[in-house]
């Protein structure tokens, strides 16, 4: 770390540019007290790195944390660190158009009352979500009213709505339980606990909802005028997310660079899960915009971070970005080819020395070892090639055979012990996992591993290592605690009768289901949709039914959207008509599984 400009105070000038005032105290309750938000927490990161943590993450947690209203450029603003994310705000003729609307409704709100309160009490006249994100959608509520009322326009990238239900509601159980890890929601706040994320600091724990676009942007180059404001689009799917897009505000020399391009290396693949993304479009998308928009760009700023000002500065911040992800990219390949694999090449990768010396080129959020096992997955999937590797034990079968061979667990214990005092805490954490994995019930080996945890944690760079190691470690030593806050509930008002029933379909249980045989009619006269489901072989499937639909239905139901909702919540059946064999839909729920929220990563 004694290479790193650490006397170079230039992000720091940059992330405290513009202040305008800061939410004191900085705490946001929902509407029963609680916290949902304290970023008053983190004023410990004040002073110097302590030994339990990296001096180069603590740096980035020092320059995320600053929270409040901060001018951007003339008629443009952004509230930081009320959030993981940013939103930014556009003035526009008669109102101000609001750009990411946070996770939570309650510090959407907050971070909107902020800008009321320091620069005018206007309207929000349109929203815009740059990407499929939660972190870019969660709060609408906080900003426009469930449902939108008044109609104004939500922008958001072509298939937005897709990638954002597919990502956070069909996976999205699994992926709110693995967020914990990856965010360190519930790590105590402080030097020896959570500091930040790389990205932010952490998620608010509020309420999330989701309030559909009511406009695509479907093509780069697409114009549109809000409330007076010119925006020149860019879209650009399969980078950080699958729909995400740029843009740029001519009239005002500034750039949106969504999550394109923020102030560490971010994830080719995220560790609490997503699609693996495409390293080598990211690269070109973000040349596309240095040549679509830096001549006419004075200033870039993104949805994560601090802006960046002047063209020459920008132009270089984006040209390392595009090199970052293009290198990472086309170097894996080129070992791939030499017959590397992903594990292997992650351990060989090192960066050129100019994006080693850029602050904003370190793996904050992403890493390189990650990342370039994502690229290997992306082209050669999970498998290496080497046949001793194509079907294992899973891993509490494997851990037995491999406690058994070494001698025990007490054999096993003291090799760990002996791997700790050299150093080598990577094949400590190996050995010790797999004692627990043979015996669960093992507390000195629980022990043991949560120290080993603990010392990799306050060593790590990249923030959600830092939170994946010291979570381990504290589930080791107190067990699993419950997920405060629940992704994929908070998104039913987004979801189309489609989007609902095939987070139905994945809730199968397939073996219990295997010998029912049904078949279901559904009928929505509000939105005029008509459906037929069928349960077969342990699978549930549906198409829309049309007039050439053939055969006869063992029930037909006949029900609103909102009903159907309810149905799927155990409010029961009322108001929902029904003809038929009623029995029918008693067993098609009957089949169905009660998704695991608080499942064990770290025991078996």
């Amino acid at each position: 770390m004694t290479d790193l400009p650490f006397a170079d105070r230039t992000d720091f000038d940059n992330a405290e540019r513009g202040l305008i005032a800061s939410l004191s105290p900085g705490v946001v309750r929902d509407g029963s007290g609680k916290v949902v938000w304290d970023s008053d927490a983190f004023a410990f990161l004040d002073g110097p790195a302590p030994e339990a943590a990296n001096p180069s993450l603590w740096r980035q947690s020092q320059l995320c944390a600053k929270q409040g209203l901060f001018q951007v450029t003339e008629g443009i603003y952004q509230v930081r660190g009320l959030d993981l994310s940013n939103m930014t705000l556009v003035e526009g003729e008669r109102g101000v158009i609001v750009i990411d609307p946070l996770v939570s409704a309650e510090t959407a709100a907050a971070a909107l009352g902020l800008y009321r309160e320091h620069r005018e009490n206007r309207p929000v006249t349109a929203m815009i979500y740059t990407h499929s994100h939660v972190d870019h959608f969660g709060g609408a509520e906080g900003i426009v009213p469930p449902g939108n009322p008044d109609g104004i326009p939500i922008l958001a990238p072509a298939r937005f709505l897709e990638h954002a239900v597919s990502e956070n509601v069909y996976a999205g159980v699994a992926m709110a339980r693995r967020g914990m890890y990856h965010t360190g929601s519930m790590l105590p706040v402080g030097p020896e606990g959570m500091i930040g994320t790389g990205l932010g600091q952490t998620a608010s724990m509020g309420k999330i909802g989701l309030i559909p676009p009511n406009r695509d942007i479907t093509r780069s180059g697409q114009e549109e005028r809000l409330d007076g404001v010119r925006i020149v689009f860019q879209l650009t799917p399969g980078t950080e997310a699958p729909a995400e897009m740029n843009f740029h505000f001519p009239d005002h020399r500034a750039l949106c660079l969504a999550e394109n391009a923020t102030h560490n290396l971010h994830n080719v693949l995220t560790l609490r899960g997503a699609l693996v993304r495409d390293a080598r479009v990211w690269s070109r998308y973000l040349d596309e915009a240095i040549e679509s928009f830096a001549e006419g760009t004075d200033v870039a700023f993104a949805s994560h971070h601090w802006p960046t000002w002047g063209r020459e500065e920008i132009v270089a911040f984006l040209s390392e970005q595009r090199d970052l992800y293009s290198y990472l990219h086309d170097q894996t390949l080129r070992l791939t080819n030499q017959g590397y694999t992903g594990i292997e090449i992650a351990e060989m990768m090192e960066l050129p020395p100019a994006l080693e010396r850029a602050w904003h080129a370190h793996g904050y959020y992403g890493s390189v070892s990650h990342n370039v096992k994502a690229v290997y997955q992306r082209y050669m999937g999970w498998f290496d090639g080497n046949p001793a590797h194509l079907w294992e034990h899973p891993p509490v079968q494997e851990a037995k055979r491999y406690v058994e061979c070494m001698g025990g667990a007490s054999k096993v214990l003291a090799l760990a012990r002996d791997y700790t005092e050299q150093g080598d805490l990577r094949f400590a954490a190996t050995l010790l996992n797999h004692v627990v994995f043979a015996d669960p019930d093992n507390d000195h080996a629980k022990r043991a591993l949560a120290e080993v945890y603990q010392a990799l944690g306050r060593g790590a760079e990249n923030g959600t290592w830092r939170n994946f190691y010291l979570t381990g470690a504290m589930e080791l030593r107190e067990g699993v605690k419950p997920v405060p806050t629940s992704i994929s509930g908070g998104m039913a008002a987004g979801l189309s009768v489609e989007q609902v029933f095939d987070s139905l379909a994945i809730r199968v249980n397939g073996p219990k289901a295997w010998d029912e045989h049904l078949t279901i009619d559904w009928d929505f006269p509000d939105t005029g949709e008509k459906y037929r489901m069928t349960l077969s072989n342990g699978t549930l499937v549906h198409r829309a039914r049309t007039a050439g639909t053939r055969g006869d239905a063992d029930l037909r139901l006949t029900l609103t959207r909102p009903l159907l909702m309810g149905l799927l919540e155990g409010k029961g059946t009322d108001g929902i008509e029904s003809d038929g064999d009623a029995e029918k839909l008693r067993r098609l729920m009957g089949v169905m599984d009660r998704p695991d929220e608080n499942f064990p990563i770290v025991t078996p």
